[in-house]
């Protein structure tokens, strides 16, 4: 069997998580666009694992539907009684047969577990022929944890002690055990038969097939995790931020190096699936979703929230929210604009301060510069939109299309009220509601006539500041005169 390859990734995700105080399953909580649960399955999948179960209980509908959603090639065995972690890996091994080859066993809350910390565990149990390999490591403090006791002559394990049992030359032992383990396929089918529940808990222990397997005289390994945190727990949402914080510094660390400009890490947030073109600038209190892609020399923030969005080569988005949009090559947004899914802003185009899109395809260099909303809407290219338009897409019952061509410019305070269409090189008037479409090359004027009322303040606001006003405006009008 391949070292990098096993038999079996199993991850355990059946218990409760009660510290976290949640309706949602411990494992469905998310940081940094993925569930728990769903970073440990992405390492595993490092490994290309030739199959991989997950152990449901606790919610499990609700587990088992995200696994479906998440990687519909996992499969999922029941632990119907949380009745330990030997016996979750039993229940795996129900589920999977007779398994020849490694099988690793890792946590479903470890969020900051990386496939190569994995890979090098395997590759550890196979070089040196190990029945079992905890994967361990050194800590700065181990109270509370497991500590890992070793031969000093073969470097060997030979036991793991908890905490509340250790000696005081135990306890100074700074290196602590997992969860996490890469095993002998059949060795470990054989030794859980032999778990004892005669503990405080009264359930199979995981661990005590540590000893069995050495009094059989099998080899007991251990491989050191490069970094301590990786193999943290999540069990309150005290643990969830502090993960939160250390894969967001992991994430933005990989981006800086590879030609990303962060002003500031300590108020960015990004997704593990957020992708970045070279020289692609990051400002404050940005935060990146998703599969949003920040495209080479663009620029994005401050506070600026993007969610499967594009921003595309040398665009600018400023002070802006935009969710499922595409805004094209050297396009400018903001600040203070919300793209909602189906924009499309096309090259060199604008969507100004206090503008709001949807569903709206806009093209090349045209601009929607202030106070607007355009949805369910085509634009050609070098269109300008007046300020203060809006686009009456919503009749009460269903939603409708506007079409507004090429090189129009469209007046200020406008409704175009769907479905309609501005041609071509049209012109729409000031104040204008657009009912019908308007031919190409036209100028569309739909307003009332203006009719001033003279004196209207002086007798119906007399006394007024506004009154007063006036009256000295037509004293200065008739000395000029």
């Amino acid at each position: 069997m391949s070292a990098i390859r096993p038999a079996a990734v199993v991850v355990l995700a059946a218990g409760e998580g009660t510290r976290m105080k949640s309706a949602t399953p411990k494992v469905l909580h998310e940081i940094c666009g993925r569930t728990l649960v769903g970073h440990v399955l992405a390492a595993a999948r490092e490994l290309e694992p030739e199959n991989l179960v997950v152990v449901v209980g606790h919610a499990r509908e609700k587990v088992t539907a995200h696994l479906g959603e998440t990687d519909p090639g996992v499969r999922t065995a029941v632990q119907a009684e949380q009745n330990g972690t030997g016996h979750a890996v039993r229940m795996a091994l129900e589920e999977l047969g007779t398994i020849d080859g490694t099988i690793v066993v890792v946590c479903g809350d470890t969020p900051l577990l990386r496939g190569a910390t994995l890979r090098e565990l395997t590759a550890n149990h196979t070089t040196d022929g190990n029945a079992v390999t905890v994967l361990t490591a050194e800590v700065p403090d181990a109270t509370g944890y497991g500590r890992i006791v070793r031969d000093g002559a073969s470097g060997a394990v030979t036991a793991i002690v908890e905490h509340k049992d250790a000696s005081d030359s135990q306890r100074t032992i700074r290196e602590i055990n997992s969860g996490v383990f890469a095993f002998d396929g059949r060795l470990l089918a054989d030794a859980l038969g032999k778990v004892r529940t005669d503990n405080s808990q009264g359930e199979e222990y995981l661990t005590d097939v540590l000893g069995i397997l050495r009094e059989a005289g099998h080899r007991v390994g251990a491989s050191v995790a490069g970094d301590h945190r990786e193999i943290a727990g999540i069990n309150n949402r005290v643990q969830l931020s502090e993960a939160r914080r250390i894969l967001n510094d992991r994430l933005l660390t990989e981006a800086m190096l590879g030609g990303v400009t962060v002003i500031d890490p300590a108020t960015t947030w990004i997704d593990v699936e957020v992708t970045f073109g070279q020289d692609a600038t990051v400002h404050p209190g940005t935060q990146l979703h998703g599969t949003t892609h920040i495209g080479e020399g663009a620029e994005v923030g401050p506070n600026t929230r993007l969610t499967d969005t594009v921003v595309d080569t040398g665009a600018r988005v400023d002070n802006t929210v935009a969710v499922s949009s595409h805004i094209g090559p050297q396009a400018s947004v903001g600040p203070y604009a919300y793209l909602r899914p189906g924009t499309r802003l096309g090259t060199k185009g604008k969507i100004g301060t206090y503008v709001e899109t949807k569903n709206a395809t806009i093209g090349e260099g045209t601009k929607i510069p202030h106070l607007s909303y355009v949805g369910d809407a085509t634009i050609g290219e070098y269109s300008n939109i007046g300020a203060a338009s809006v686009f009456v897409n919503y009749d009460g019952q269903a939603k409708h299309h506007t079409t507004i061509g090429s090189h129009c410019r469209t007046g200020s305070d406008n409704m175009f009220v769907a479905p309609v269409t501005v041609g071509d090189g049209a012109y729409t008037a000031a104040g204008s509601v657009i009912t019908k479409d308007v031919p190409p090359g036209s100028l569309a004027v739909a307003r009332g006539q203006q009719r001033n009322i003279e004196g209207w303040v002086a007798r119906k606001r007399p006394g007024s500041a506004a009154a007063k006003a006036a009256e000295t405006a037509s004293r200065q009008d008739e000395n000029e005169d």
